[in-house]
């Protein structure tokens, strides 16, 4: 069986991480079995859908290096939600039903009163022709209810193992609105079915819904998918993650400078027992993958934690991986540059820093104008290499009597401005004898 797997979202906001885990998990299933994944927008809410959203969570994908073999949108997909209403009501799997939110919250509270699940008691089902034609006189509109089979429904979750879900304690599912837009339950699985889709993994929040979407799959004559529903991510806090958080969406990470490996690295790897660690590469992460590595336990997503890990990613990319971003920012000194200053960069755009360290021009910081004016001195010829940063301070410590902090650190102020920063030896021959005497001497260089 080929394997087909979709991502859903909707194009009412921005992507935040727990979006990017269903869809890196999907990704990562697709790849590792040799399938494909499908682009859903679910955007049948068209007072809150926007284009705009649309392409940004495409933006979002495609950075993140996910990509899908074809994409639909619910919104033109009408005609197959609207034959399958019909085949339902013919089957009679579909009934409608008159009563108002209001009272359907008063009969959920009457019955969590008593002690009993609020589940909906079918007073529709006994309404006779006359009863639904004095109703429709009243001026009241029909929602319609997906009969459920009074049964156990019982699946393999790829995450959660066997879960048997007894029908008759749920209440029936509305599929239709009266307004006659449909709830999510409907065009999902008619999607799925159409589409072909062979596995559906999501949040856990979704499990609710799996025994009437089985049982709605079985009614409009359609194979199963296999599910799996994996834990939610939550913030630092313990909360739900929200759209309307920047912290938490993929466009501010993007923004913010975190790489697309360290996101997808720390979504795919929290909440499972891999250890969080960057990964150079998503052929990595699908190697790695499996569903029994997956927590039940909600995992936490603590932005500070993926700025460290972002770190710990740039300092072990090699120069390849970043040569062209580097030169797009005007960053010159090839891999020499790159081995000096990665280890000491939290996002990439740290790097333009240094390159002004080693380049100038930079007013330098005076400590020790005596000790300076003496290294100044000292100074070689050119060429340097990574050798010349020990011999010269060598013989500025011979000829001074200062060691120790009392001699490293005046030299590194005056040279770089900074307190602390990459190895002098790997700055000291990019910054090149001209500014480093300059600098020595109090001069902005």
């Amino acid at each position: 069986m080929s394997v087909t797997v979709r991502f859903a979202p909707s194009p009412t906001g921005r992507i935040h991480a727990g979006n990017i885990r269903t869809a890196l998990l999907n990704w990562l299933f697709a790849r590792k079995m040799g399938g494909r994944l499908l682009l859903r927008l679910d955007d049948t809410d068209r007072e809150r859908s926007t284009e705009e959203f649309a392409r940004g969570i495409e933006e979002d994908l495609r950075w993140l290096g996910i990509d899908w073999a074809n994409e639909v949108r619910q919104s033109d997909r009408f005609d197959l939600y609207d034959a399958a209403v019909e085949a339902l009501k013919r089957e009679g799997r579909l009934y409608p039903a008159y009563e108002t939110p209001e009272e359907l919250e008063l009969k959920r509270k009457r019955q969590l009163a008593r002690g009993r699940p609020p589940v909906y008691d079918r007073a529709a089902l006994k309404l006779t022709p006359e009863d639904r034609s004095r109703l429709k006189a009243e001026g009241r509109k029909a929602h319609w209810r997906f009969k459920l089979e009074s049964r156990d429904v019982v699946w393999d979750d790829l995450v959660r193992g066997r879960q048997p879900v007894d029908a008759a304690s749920l209440s029936d599912p509305v599929l239709v609105r009266a307004d006659g837009t449909y709830l999510y339950t409907l065009p999902s699985v008619v999607d799925d079915i159409d589409l072909g889709i062979t596995h559906v993994i999501r949040g856990e929040d979704h499990v609710v819904n799996t025994a009437p979407q089985i049982q709605l799959f079985e009614a409009l004559g359609a194979a199963t998918p296999a599910f799996g529903h994996h834990s939610l991510l939550v913030g630092a806090d313990g909360q739900a993650l929200s759209k309307r958080d920047r912290a938490l969406s993929i466009q501010g990470a993007r923004e913010e400078g975190i790489e697309a490996l360290a996101v997808a690295s720390y979504v795919a790897t929290l909440g499972t027992s891999d250890p969080v660690a960057p990964h150079a590469n998503l052929d990595e992460l699908v190697q790695s993958f499996d569903f029994t590595k997956l927590s039940r336990a909600p995992a936490r997503f603590d932005p500070a934690e993926l700025r460290a890990l972002n770190a710990r990613l740039l300092h072990m990319l090699p120069f390849s991986a970043v040569a062209a971003r580097l030169s797009a920012m005007g960053i010159g000194g090839g891999e020499v540059f790159w081995e000096a200053v990665r280890g000491n960069l939290a996002v990439l755009g740290d790097a333009k820093h240094w390159w002004r360290v080693a380049q100038g021009p930079l007013a330098p910081v005076i400590e020790d104008r005596d000790l300076c004016r003496m290294a100044a001195g000292l100074l070689p010829p050119e060429h340097w290499d990574q050798a010349t940063w020990s011999a010269w301070s060598s013989a500025v410590k011979a000829a001074t009597g200062a060691k120790g902090k009392a001699l490293f650190q005046p030299l590194r102020l005056a040279l770089t401005g900074e307190e602390h920063g990459p190895e002098l030896k790997h700055l000291l021959p990019l910054i090149g004898r001209r500014r480093a005497a300059a600098r020595l001497e109090g001069n902005t260089a």
